[in-house]
C-alpha cells in the first residue's frame, strides 16, 4: 500500500539524507520524494511516498518525529487530498509536426515553454495518468528528453493546519480518554 506523507522540516543541511535514510534502513522503498521551500522562512515541506502497510506506516511517522529538524508529519494517505505530478518534455519537432504536436498539448492542457528550430519543450502537471498518457502520445515524435518530479500532495479544504515552526508530535495531540493506541 502507498502511504503518502506531509514532512515540514527545518532547512538544515542534511536533513533531506536524514529522513530518506530513517525510510531505507527500516527496509521500505521510497517511491516518491519531493522537497520544497514553503511559505514560512526556513522551513521546507517533504511529500514522501512509501511502499508500506498501515501498521509500518505508523512506526515510520513515530521515527520521523524523533529527527530532531522534523515539525510536522501528516499522513495524508486516507485524508481527501488532490495529487500532482509534473513533467518537462522536449520533443522533436519539425516543420511539419510542429503544428500536432502543439495541438495534442492543448488537449492535454500542457504548454509549450520552448520552440527550438528542431524540437519543442513542454510543460505538463497534472495526474501520473495524464502524464504517462502524453508520453505515448508524443513517442512516435521522438522524445528527447524527459524530466519528472515526484508526486505533491495537498490535503483539500482546510484540513491542514497553517505551517508552523512549532514541533507537533503524534502523542501530544489531544485524544479522546475512551481511545487508545500505541506507536
Amino acid at each position: 500500500m502507498l502511504i503518502t506523507y506531509v514532512v515540514h522540516v527545518e532547512d538544515k543541511p542534511g536533513v533531506l539524507n536524514r529522513v530518506a535514510s530513517l525510510v531505507r534502513r527500516r527496509g521500505y522503498n521510497i517511491e516518491s520524494l519531493t522537497v520544497g521551500h514553503t511559505d514560512t522562512p526556513g522551513i521546507s515541506r517533504i511529500t514522501l511516498v512509501v511502499d508500506a502497510d498501515p501498521s509500518a506506516a505508523a512506526r515510520i511517522e513515530a521515527n520521523l518525529y524523533k529527527l530532531v529538524h522534523v515539525r510536522r508529519v501528516e499522513n495524508v494517505t486516507a485524508l481527501p487530498t488532490v495529487y500532482r505530478y509534473l513533467a518537462l518534455i522536449k520533443v522533436t519537432a519539425t516543420v511539419e509536426t510542429r503544428t500536432q504536436i502543439m495541438q495534442i498539448v492543448d488537449v492535454f492542457r500542457a504548454r509549450v515553454v520552448d520552440v527550438a528550430t528542431d524540437s519543442l519543450m513542454i510543460e505538463v502537471t497534472g495526474t501520473d495518468d495524464k502524464i504517462d498518457g502524453l508520453l505515448e502520445i508524443l513517442r512516435p515524435f521522438g522524445l528527447l528528453e524527459v524530466a519528472r518530479t515526484g508526486q505533491l500532495a495537498m490535503t483539500r479544504g482546510n484540513l491542514p493546519r497553517a505551517a508552523s515552526t512549532e514541533r507537533h508530535a503524534p502523542e501530544a495531540e489531544p485524544v479522546d480518554a475512551a481511545i487508545s493506541f500505541s506507536v
